[in-house]
This record gives C-alpha cells, sequence and structure tokens, in this order.
C-alpha cells in the first residue's frame, strides 16, 4: 500500500504543475457575491483622509478604481489586492505560484502592469520571493499603498467620482 501511494506520488510529481491543480483539490471558499451598498455621504466623506477606509469600503474601493482605469493607473489597486490575497494564501504551494504571478504580472520589468516601485524595493522584493512567504510584497505593497495615499487618493476627492458619493 505505501508503495502504491509512493509511486503514485512520484507520478503527480512529473506531470506538469497546471495538472496537478485537476488532480489535488484545494478546499478554498466560494466568494460570495457582495451586496455593494451605496455609502452614507458621511462614511464617503472619512474617505478623505483614509485611503484604508476607503480600500476596505467595497463600494469605495470600486469607485476608487474606476478612478484609477479612468486614469490609467488602475494597476496600483489590483496590486495591492493582490498582496491582500497573497497574504490570507496558506498552501506553500499556492503561495509560491501566486508569488510568480504577482512578480510577472506588476514588479518585473516590462510587466504587463508594472507598478512604479525604486530599484532598492524591487531588489529586495525579488530577494524575498527566494523562500515566498506571507511578507515577500509587504514593502512594495506599503510603497503603492504610500503613492495611491499621497498621489491618487487627492486627486480621487477632486473628482466626479468622489463629488457623487458624497451629495
Amino acid at each position: 500500500r505505501a508503495k502504491e501511494i509512493k509511486t503514485k506520488l512520484g507520478t503527480l510529481l512529473q506531470k506538469p504543475d497546471s495538472t496537478i491543480d485537476f488532480i489535488i483539490p484545494y478546499p478554498e471558499k466560494p466568494e460570495k457575491p457582495l451586496k455593494v451598498q451605496k455609502p452614507s455621504p458621511e462614511e464617503a466623506l472619512q474617505w478623505r483622509d483614509s485611503l484604508d477606509k476607503l480600500l476596505q469600503n467595497p463600494y469605495g474601493f470600486a469607485s476608487f478604481r474606476s478612478f484609477l482605469r479612468s486614469e490609467f493607473s488602475e494597476e496600483n489597486a489590483e496590486f495591492w489586492v493582490a498582496c491582500e490575497d497573497y497574504k490570507k494564501t496558506k498552501s506553500p504551494v499556492k503561495m509560491a505560484e501566486k508569488a510568480k504571478k504577482i512578480y510577472e504580472e506588476f514588479i518585473q520589468t516590462e510587466a504587463p502592469k508594472e507598478v512604479n516601485i525604486d530599484h532598492f524595493t524591487k531588489a529586495v522584493t525579488m530577494k524575498n520571493l527566494v523562500e515566498p512567504s506571507p511578507t515577500s510584497f509587504d514593502m512594495a505593497q506599503k510603497r503603492i499603498f504610500a503613492l495611491m495615499e499621497k498621489d491618487s487618493l487627492p486627486r480621487f476627492v477632486r473628482s466626479e467620482f468622489y463629488h457623487e458619493l458624497i451629495k
């Protein structure tokens, strides 16, 4: 019996990664569709001073993301979300897969949605990815959060997107 399991495991390990996903089911909770409710003007007014509150509110985040899309800088919000999702990943295999995807999509030079981080942050992030951990993208995520906070948030607050919410 043990030999049989060992043989099956050996066969699994020789197959390309994509087939492993079909063979080993990962117990992931299906995401419930959010019933997103428009915030009160008072609630929306709090976002002027707190990017955190804005990002935590599904409606606020959706509005902010639409605004970023209109400015062609949506990759910052997408990167932030990808990092939040990554930090919640428990399986080391899944974590390594997500780390690679985030790196290829947002970090590497000429990435399709390359975020604007300095060389030092990029170097630290790449070093962290040698052994992916929940904190691998922390420095880059903090840099992008700071960029959105000092750059994108003030423009969002002055935009029509925001003024519609606080009426």
